[in-house]
């Protein structure tokens, strides 16, 4: 799909990021994962209850869906509520899940004009029926479009995903569905709840905490990693397509020696 670039609204400053990353348009990550972290602490700072934050936050995010767009990021991840959130106040995790409903309902029909495709990963099925169908009908309303995907991992832990997999392999070797001898790294990850997306290039982090939170532990194992102090409803477009420009100018070796030291 050819990059539109919009300039109606748009800052000069986000105009020079992008036409500096598009000098590189083979070097913009396929997969952008994000770990959107410090509502809490931005609300506090404004004495404000966390809920507010979480309020605002929903701006960011619709932000860099727009912005992830506009650049070419195929595959955008979103760790929205982790298998850990349950442990917070019961009232901070009812709005959470309140807010989940209202934003997907609010946000489908733009979800639709923009041709982004919406999935979601994690036990799903541990929400609420009410919550479930509102996730189900979006995924179902948007499944044909062809634009980027938008991944939102929901209940989602990197360890249980891991544990669900080897169970899910387990059963089918038990069964005789597969060999135990056939068992690879690429038959494990078709067995994880990410089976058929690219691992992400790039894990952005807000709030400036230096851990990856049990997020996508499997997925993550050459990731690019780019963590900043900004608070996620401080983080914009700006902010994303600076850590796309950090990631380009940086040197993925899997492993291997890099291209100055073996010369």
């Amino acid at each position: 799909m050819p990059v539109v670039i919009l300039s109606f609204g748009m800052t000069s400053k986000a105009e020079k990021l992008i036409k500096e990353i598009m000098t590189q348009p083979d070097r913009v990550p396929t997969h952008v994962a994000i770990i959107m972290d410090g509502n809490g602490r931005w609300a506090a700072k404004r004495k404000k209850p966390r809920t507010f934050g979480h309020e605002a936050g929903v701006k960011s995010v619709k932000a860099v869906v727009k912005a992830a767009g506009e650049i070419g990021i195929k595959y955008l991840t979103l760790y929205t509520f982790s298998s850990e959130n349950w442990k917070r106040p019961k009232s901070e995790v009812a709005a959470l899940m309140s807010l989940l409903s209202r934003t997907t309902r609010k946000e489908i029909t733009e979800l639709i004009k923009n041709d982004v495709k919406l999935i979601t990963v994690g036990r799903i099925n541990g929400l609420s029926s009410s919550r479930q169908k509102v996730l189900n009908d979006a995924v179902k309303k948007t499944r044909n479009n062809k634009g980027l995907v938008l991944i939102l991992a929901l209940n989602y832990g990197g360890r249980t995903e891991i544990i669900d997999a080897v169970k899910a392999i387990a059963n089918s070797a038990r069964s005789g569905i597969l060999d135990i001898n056939d068992i690879n790294e690429e038959l494990f990850s078709n067995f994880l709840y990410t089976a058929n997306i690219p691992d992400p290039d790039l894990l952005i982090r807000t709030s400036g905490e230096m851990r990856i939170s049990n997020f996508l532990l499997w997925q993550t194992s050459y990731t690019e990693l780019h963590i900043i102090d900004t608070l996620w409803p401080d983080f914009n477009r700006e902010d994303l397509f600076e850590g796309v420009l950090n990631y380009q100018r940086r040197e993925r070796r899997f492993g291997k020696i890099g291209k100055k030291e073996s010369e």
